[in-house]
């Protein structure tokens, strides 16, 4: 492939600003090994888009000056919820990853579930809760999360990275666990304990997507039991082991579904899957339309371990974002 200049977007709006910087300094360095010319773009906490402090004026089909493809390190709200994929979508600008649609969506915990058991994916037993439902009828909504039994994962529905997530193992813990989600999100989502082993898989392609080999996250000792904010992105706080250590056909299903689920959201480009393996029984648990891409994310290295370079993941996905641009824009509106 020839050089590209490729706008990397970093920071954002929501809680996981930080990491996104992280991800994105990443991101560059690699681009930088595959032989192309990141430009990265910081988004402040205030929305504002800057290259080197200077603030970056947009026009809406003008695209980016120079600039031949933006790769959106960004996670969370305003950055991989659909909002800054519909404003690249008006600079019309080829990017990397998902567009509007699968954006929120997968972004969207409960409609992304929703959609799951439409498509009859196997899945963790949940319940979604609104705030102010659960203000005016606290007891019934109470009675209606019992049947997922104890413990069990409270976490805000639109947010990413294990922020906001409580595991509630007594059920005098359910209501406080609820608020600090809404805290963050008026729509939280409340998941049954899933036993087995938390195995991921991560997917690239658009039309015809490929799964890399699962791995298998394993916690430091000391952790909360759980994979949580600090064991992502703590260094040595997991473990990734690959292959899964899980029988071969178990394997291969996780791979399938991980490719059935990237298809029923319909994602393009990247993604992650996360599952619970008990046994032979393999249920998802959420897809990540953009994992993170710190030295600490497992995204990469599972095709690292399946044989493709950081350097190279990135120049295919370049290649995955260049293409979807083009074929979109083939159809008449």
């Amino acid at each position: 492939m020839s050089r590209l200049r490729v706008a990397v977007l970093g920071g954002g709006r929501s809680s996981e600003h930080e990491i996104s910087l992280a991800s994105a300094q990443s991101v560059c360095a690699g681009l930088r090994a595959a032989g192309h010319s990141p430009v990265p773009i910081e988004v402040g906490r205030d929305g504002v888009w800057r290259i080197d402090g200077a603030v970056l004026a947009l026009e809406p089909g003008r695209g980016i000056e120079q600039i031949d493809v933006v790769f959106p390190a960004l996670h969370g709200p305003f950055g991989e919820d659909g909002t800054v994929q519909g404003l690249l979508e008006c600079l019309d600008v080829a990017y990397v990853g998902a567009g509007v649609l699968a954006s929120a969506l997968c972004m969207d915990k409960v409609m992304f579930k929703e959609l799951m058991r439409a498509a009859s994916i196997p899945q963790v037993a949940h319940r979604a809760v609104w705030e102010e439902r659960f203000r005016e009828s606290r007891e019934p909504v109470l009675g209606e999360l019992a049947v997922l039994g104890l413990p069990v994962f409270v976490k805000p529905a639109r947010l990413g990275s294990s922020v906001g997530i409580v595991r509630v193992a007594h059920a005098e813990e359910l209501s406080s666990a609820l608020a600090e989600a809404f805290e963050h999100d008026p729509l939280a989502i409340v998941e049954a304990a899933a036993g087995g082993l938390e195995v991921e898989c991560s997917v690239i392609g658009n039309d015809d997507p490929v799964a890399s080999e699962p791995g298998q996250i394993l916690l430091a000792a000391g952790e909360s039991g759980w994979y949580d904010y600090a064991a992502k992105y703590t260094p040595g706080g997991m473990e990734l082991v690959v292959p899964a250590r899980v029988p071969g056909p178990v394997r291969e299903l996780v791979r399938e579904l991980a490719v059935a689920t990237f298809l029923a959201a319909r994602c393009s480009g990247l993604a992650r899957v996360d599952f619970f393996v008990d046994g032979n029984k393999v249920l998802v648990n959420e897809l990540n339309t953009m994992p993170g891409f710190t030295s600490t994310s497992v995204f990469a290295a599972l095709f690292e371990a399946s044989g493709i370079s950081y350097a190279g993941l990135l120049d295919r996905l370049l290649v995955l974002a260049l293409e979807r641009h083009a074929a979109e824009r083939r159809h008449r509106h």
